[in-house]
């Protein structure tokens, strides 16, 4: 009874003292336990998920800039190879429109040559023409002449001569008139 009413006047908030030892004992083992073995491991464990994920950040900034040098040397890339197009036409109109302005000279040369081969194939027409209506003229002139006069004019040494004369007096009558 002695022991129930011992029971009975303790504090049911505060535990007994043997218990404090023992769990209080058991709580600095645990404790030790903890502290030296899993606090460690977890600090390792989160120091190599900082690292992870510093890592992770570094290397997708490091990527981000990469991407962004890349973007940028692209970006010069395209504007040095748009110039370059740029150039390459403005020569290609250049060349252009040298090689129409060489064509241009070449066939008004090509003009001129064949005006002046017509001009010399003319004048070399007109002159055969010419040689051959003097040959005709020439023996008209002496049936004419000989008709009028009566007697032949066969010989021709004669026949030259008469007809060079009236031809002389053709021309010189022809640049009287103009």
């Amino acid at each position: 009874m002695i022991l129930l009413a011992a029971e009975e006047a303790k504090n049911p908030l505060l535990p007994d003292v043997g218990e404090m030892v023992i769990g209080g004992f058991a709580f600095l083992v645990v404790l030790f336990f903890v502290g030296r073995l899993l606090v460690p491991r977890i600090q390792k464990v989160l120091a190599e998920r900082v690292d992870a994920i510093e890592g992770g950040l570094k290397r997708a900034a490091d990527a981000q800039e990469e991407a962004q040098q890349t973007l940028r040397q692209y970006k010069d890339q395209l504007a040095e190879a748009r110039h370059e197009a740029s150039r390459l036409r403005e020569e290609a109109r250049e060349q252009g429109a040298q090689i129409k302005a060489e064509l241009r000279d070449e066939a008004q040369a090509e003009a001129r040559r064949l005006i002046e081969a017509a001009h010399a194939q003319i004048e070399a027409d007109r002159q055969q023409a010419f040689a051959q209506l003097r040959t005709e003229i020439g023996r008209l002139s002496v049936e004419l002449a000989g008709r009028i006069v009566g007697e032949s004019l066969e010989d021709e040494a004669r026949q030259r001569r008469t007809v060079d004369r009236f031809l002389e007096e053709l021309e010189s009558s022809r640049a009287a008139v103009r």
